[in-house]
């Protein structure tokens, strides 16, 4: 068994690294761990799931992103002893081959399912929105529409809508600057890491978000197109009357 690999450790987080990278493919772990590096992401990589959870308790990473299938112990399991023994957020990662372990793995707690091989621009999002270190973010609340960074859910008047990954990240970041014109530009940068995305890419995500808030939640929010500017997402004066608590059983 090959050691683990690392990038430079970096000198203001006490030495843990940003990401644990469970990858049995050599060949796909170095191309993600080069990646990850030019995007900043300071990554140890390991083989497999045993191998994973003494380097979990070893390096204490701030994020754990697993292949499925994963050798010797299995991602679902790895996620759930993970989830007691080191709690940190869990990413999975799989093609159709490892997708029932990965679905298994969700269900075990993971945070999200992602592509494998690994596609960069949809792994950043989901750890620097997890890399303040000031525990779980706060669930957020715009108009009728409630989210939950933490456990990947969004409410509308109690109703539970099931947004992908980067339809979930991009409603987020509009709650979070709800009311203020957004530019193309410093979406694609927030969401994808770049400023060279084919703008349809963009176009499409905003317009299924706003499906799913209109045709699904019947939210009283809209996300608007404001020409030469970029997008704003807005709430109706009707919203306040319409806000109730998610229900336990949603």
């Amino acid at each position: 068994m090959s050691p683990p690999a690392r990038t430079t450790t970096g000198p203001d987080d006490e030495h843990s690294p940003d990401l644990l990278l469970v990858e049995p493919d050599e060949e796909l772990a170095a191309t993600a761990l080069a990646a990850l590096a030019g995007a900043g992401i300071e990554t140890v990589v390991c083989h497999d799931g045993a191998e994973a959870l003494l380097q979990v308790g070893a390096c204490q990473p701030h994020a754990v992103l697993l292949a499925a299938p994963l050798p010797v112990v299995g991602a679902a399991q790895v996620t759930a002893l993970i989830a007691r023994l080191h709690p940190v957020p869990v990413l999975v990662a799989a093609g159709p081959d490892g997708s029932e372990e990965a679905t298994a793995s969700v269900t075990a707690g993971a945070l999200a399912y992602v592509a494998r091989p690994y596609r960069i621009e949809e792994i950043v999002p989901l750890l620097r929105s997890h890399r303040t270190g000031g525990g779980a973010p706060r669930p957020l609340l715009v108009g009728d529409i409630q989210l939950d960074p933490a456990g990947f859910h969004v409410y509308v008047r109690s109703r539970s809508l099931q947004f992908p990954v980067r339809e979930f990240m991009l409603l987020r970041y509009f709650m979070e600057h709800a009311n203020r014109v957004i530019s193309r530009q410093e979406l694609t940068q927030a969401l994808w890491g770049s400023d060279r995305l084919d703008s349809n890419t963009l176009t499409v995500h905003i317009r299924r978000v706003r499906n799913r808030l209109r045709d699904e939640g019947e939210s009283c929010c809209t996300i608007d197109a404001i020409r030469g500017m970029g997008y704003r997402l807005e709430c109706s004066a009707s919203c306040s009357g319409r806000r109730t608590e998610p229900s336990p059983t949603a």
